[in-house]
């Protein structure tokens, strides 16, 4: 029994010292083909291809010979694992290898050529070869196997995503089309994939408009084809055409006599893009459906919504502000005051605090709907928040730092409750309370939310640099409240403050601040030139100063989108990436450049 068992112990040990020796070979291998030296790889994954055959060792031993030039030796090994694995396409391939390796091209293309020419009829057979051709780098002959094999099988749909791995791959942007638009004639599934590819593969417009041509080809055999039309109305999105795509849209909706869910949808993307005139009138399409219909009152309200985005995001009369003022009391009055209305009333309220001058009417608006029940938490800390801030343009600034914290206690180590904070910070810094308000935003500079931390940073850092002389202290103050003006939506006045600001304190520290603050006013007035002018002596004087990146970040974003200049935006973009590598903006603007560039649409 003691003799059995000493045996079976000299056994275990040979065969652990063994294994151990091989994986230290492996390893060993491994090292000195990586680094490039191929001798010594050559001679230890030979040994260990002699021990096991295992074909993770006979690849870099194969790739090792060919890096050598031992064409022979390479040769010898692959004609014996060829006659002993005559199905294994690898060793037949690799002979074809061998062949380009010694120039002799035609050769090597007339071996490939033949083992396409011999496919078996069988699937399996004819994936493994194409693979095995995508190994060694023989990508025209994998694409010439997958297509011979659609023959010999009889399939004209098979291999088709073997064919699209290949095409993107190559970018080989009109067959990758071609590829995808088959399958999704019958796949419609597959949109959203190939959407993500082709945005990733797509460089320029040119791209899109070929695809565009694709479709509509198609489209002419097969009219009624859902995967076809929708993948039209997101070429039509891609290229700005939001027109098309919403006439394309509503055509679809018709056609399939739907409730209007890709038409709301394609309403949501048109916001997002600040195409709200498009927006309106796909909205207005789902109230037409009937007040039975599924988007009814969502579409209503989401119109005066995209009505108060395009009147407030440029220039606008005082009778704009009085007709969306009544459209959202039309609404109210339509469907009640309500958990359904919170979000009418909310805007309405803005609306009135904040461009109509009716402050107090707004107040009694939110104090109402903070009486409905059912509401949900954060509809109550957002209205509170909302509350607060028309306190502040009442003059009931006691009141506004107790509804604040309010939220901030209700919602703690939450981004809610965080803003609210942050509102009370700034609410301390417009009343010239500059140390306390430091203090508060100091805390915040570690919020969770990325937006909140920034804003507190950057808040704490132009009061502590203003607080070492009296003069620039002084001046801050006076900043302060130009910055109480922006707020109450004055922004005349805004501009007067900035403008005595030098006139009081010459000298002050505020050079850059000054700068943005007036470049924002005349964004948010529509004069683009003016805060282009602003935004370029920023980044002329104070480039290397607080602003500096979000100068550039601000005039790529109104190149791009307020006056259609997209290389010149891609050119801040860029600058922004090469040259402030820590911003906060970095992500964006790689974002933005990429799309500008055709790499990704979204």
């Amino acid at each position: 029994m003691r003799c059995n068992l000493f045996i079976v112990l000299f056994f275990l040990l040979t065969n652990y010292c063994s294994a151990q020796l091989i994986n230290s070979d492996e390893v060993l291998a491994m090292q000195y083909y990586q680094n490039g030296d191929y001798e010594k790889s050559a001679v230890l994954y030979k040994k260990l291809f002699d021990k096991s055959t295992n074909t993770n060792f006979y690849d870099p031993y194969f790739t090792s010979l060919l890096r050598l030039k031992k064409y022979d030796d390479a040769e010898t090994l692959v004609k014996k694992l060829i006659k002993s694995h005559p199905e294994t396409y690898m060793y037949t391939i690799d002979m074809g290898r061998i062949l380009q390796e010694r120039g002799q091209a035609e050769k090597a293309n007339e071996w490939y050529n033949n083992l396409v020419r011999n496919l078996p009829k069988d699937e399996f057979a004819i994936r493994d070869l194409g693979s095995n051709f995508y190994r060694a780098e023989a990508y025209d002959f994998a694409i010439k196997t997958f297509m011979a094999g659609r023959k010999v099988l009889n399939n004209e749909k098979a291999f088709s995503f073997d064919l699209l791995a290949l095409y993107r791959f190559r970018k080989d942007k009109a067959m990758l089309i071609y590829e995808y638009l088959d399958v999704i004639m019958d796949s419609p599934e597959i949109i959203l994939n190939a959407q993500n590819v082709m945005s990733g593969v797509f460089e320029e417009n040119a791209d899109y408009e070929l695809l565009k041509t694709a479709i509509l080809r198609r489209l002419q055999k097969v009219p009624q084809n859902v995967g076809l039309a929708e993948m039209l109305t997101w070429q039509y999105v891609q290229l700005k055409d939001f027109d098309m795509a919403l006439r394309q849209t509503i055509a679809l909706d018709k056609r399939l006599k739907e409730e209007g869910d890709r038409v709301y949808d394609l309403s949501r993307l048109l916001i997002s893009n600040q195409a709200y005139e498009q927006a309106i009138d796909a909205l207005n399409y789902l109230v037409k459906k009937g007040s039975d219909g599924r988007f009814y009152i969502l579409a209503k309200v989401e119109i005066i919504g995209a009505k108060s985005k395009l009147v407030t995001s440029g220039k606008y009369t005082k009778s704009d502000l009085v007709t969306l003022e009544n459209d959202y009391k039309s609404l109210i009055q339509e469907f009640g005051k309500s958990q359904r209305t919170v979000f009418a009333m909310r805007k309405l309220a803005n609306l009135q605090a904040f461009y109509l001058n009716k402050p107090t009417e707004a107040e009694k608006l939110l104090e109402e709907l903070l009486q409905f029940g059912g509401l949900a938490p954060d509809v109550i800390g957002q209205s509170k928040l909302e509350l607060g801030d028309i306190y502040i343009l009442t003059g009931e600034v006691w009141e506004a730092n107790l509804i604040y914290g309010q939220v901030e206690k209700q919602f703690a180590n939450e981004p809610l409750g965080q803003e609210a904070k942050y509102r009370n910070a700034k609410l301390s810094y417009f009343q010239g309370d500059l140390t306390w308000a430091k203090a508060q935003l100091d805390v915040l500079k570690s919020s969770t939310s990325q937006l909140i931390a920034n804003d507190a940073l950057n808040l704490s850092l132009l009061i502590a640099d203003n607080l070492q002389k009296e003069t620039d202290t002084a001046a801050l103050k006076m900043y302060a409240q130009t910055d109480l003006l922006i707020f109450n939506n004055n922004p005349d006045a805004a501009l007067r403050k900035l403008d005595s600001i030098d006139v009081m304190h010459p000298g002050n520290s505020l050079g850059d601040d000054i700068l943005m603050t007036r470049a924002r006013i005349f964004i948010k007035k529509g004069d683009f030139n003016q805060a282009i002018i602003h935004l370029q002596q920023i980044t002329a004087k104070f480039s290397n100063d607080l602003w500096g990146d979000d100068a550039l970040f601000m005039l790529g974003d109104i190149f791009e989108h307020k006056l259609r200049q997209p290389d010149k935006a891609k050119e801040l973009y860029e600058k922004i990436i090469t040259d402030f590598p820590g911003s906060l903006h970095v992500i964006d603007a790689r974002k933005r450049f990429r799309h500008l560039r055709g790499d990704k649409t979204s």
